[in-house]
């Protein structure tokens, strides 16, 4: 029988860490006992003398990981890069390929993302957010928050794997008549009630609600533009918890003014990467597209929290350390992404 060959982990090197990583990442390494050090500062070509003797490299979603970056990660004898989220469009994959070992969380939770994604429907349905803010200020009117039943209502789904599949679940209890869309349909997604799937301009022109499910591919991205949203019905209620690219925001931004987006719920931003993950709150917004976004009050804007549950925390935990042991003991990566 063939020895499998084993790696040697020196050091993990973590980039934009945040506190509650460090207490899911040192409560489950425990059982591991890696030596990590945790950076604040997102990784780049500019932070990388932070990786002392690491020879692995633990990134995020923001996390830039281009050419150059990936290289230069090479060339310091980084042999494993385990990114501890699901998607990796960040990655210049063509180039890394060959280079470096990588894998990745594929589904840490997808009922945290889904229940989000509802939460967000129905806050901005009943104006949630807005009721919130007059009650705090003694101010008991109603006017301006009138919703519509959801019962009954038409909800477009677009991508059907675990989140939007369950999605689709949770919004039995509505017992809507749901429209899905995927390239791949889910036999699951099928068997549900009151389900089918169907084009996505029957989805943009029946929907009075619209949910993104969909990862952040070349074909993906701006799949809501000004032409898919002159085609959808007047007021409907749109929602991303997926990645920020899906849709073109100074698109979105039209479809709010003209009154064609009845509302939207965003859990992401296609320009996140300089705000999302830290407190700006002293500082000034110079991206002039959010400060727009966040001026309506009819958008909900969440700082990319959907995956937040600490179920999904330590399940993101265990299997990017499993990931490191896999590779350690020179196993083939099951989550290797491709």
């Amino acid at each position: 029988m063939e020895q499998k060959k084993q790696h040697p982990i020196r050091e993990i090197a973590f980039f934009g860490t945040q506190e509650y990583d460090r207490i899911s990442f040192d409560t489950w390494n425990k059982n591991y006992r890696y030596k990590i050090t945790y950076h604040t500062q997102r990784l780049s070509e500019n932070t990388l003398s932070f990786l002392g003797s690491a020879n692995v490299v633990c990134a995020f979603v923001n996390d830039d990981l281009n050419a150059k970056t990936l290289q230069s990660l090479s060339d310091h004898g980084v042999e494993l890069l385990v990114m501890r989220c699901a998607g990796f469009n960040n990655i210049d994959l063509e180039y890394a390929r060959g280079k470096i070992s990588m894998a990745r969380v594929p589904a840490y939770s997808p009922y945290a993302v889904a229940e989000h994604a509802l939460t967000l429907l129905l806050s901005l349905n009943r104006k949630i957010h807005r009721a919130y803010a007059r009650t705090r200020e003694y101010n008991f009117s109603l006017e301006g928050l009138l919703g519509i039943d959801l019962h009954g209502k038409t909800f477009g789904v677009i991508g059907t794997g675990k989140i939007g599949h369950i999605f689709c679940q949770l919004l039995q209890g509505f017992q809507a008549h749901i429209l899905a869309y995927d390239p791949y349909p889910n036999p699951e997604t099928v068997k549900l009630n009151n389900t089918h799937y169907a084009s996505l301009d029957e989805i943009y022109h029946e929907a009075d609600a619209i949910s993104l499910h969909c990862p952040m591919t070349p074909e993906c991205y701006h799949m809501i533009h000004q032409e898919s949203i002159a085609k959808m019905k007047a007021g409907v209620i749109l929602i991303n918890t997926s990645r920020g690219g899906l849709i073109d925001t100074e698109a979105l931004i039209k479809g709010l003014k003209a009154g064609i987006i009845g509302a939207a719920g965003l859990d992401v931003y296609e320009h996140e990467g300089d705000y999302f993950f830290q407190d700006l709150s002293n500082r000034r917004i110079s991206d002039d597209i959010l400060a727009q976004l966040l001026s309506f009050n009819n958008v909900i804007l969440t700082a990319h929290q959907a995956f937040f549950t600490q179920e999904a925390l330590d399940n993101i935990a265990i299997t990017t350390l499993e990931n490191i042991r896999s590779y350690e003991l020179g196993e083939t990566l099951k989550n290797a992404i491709p």
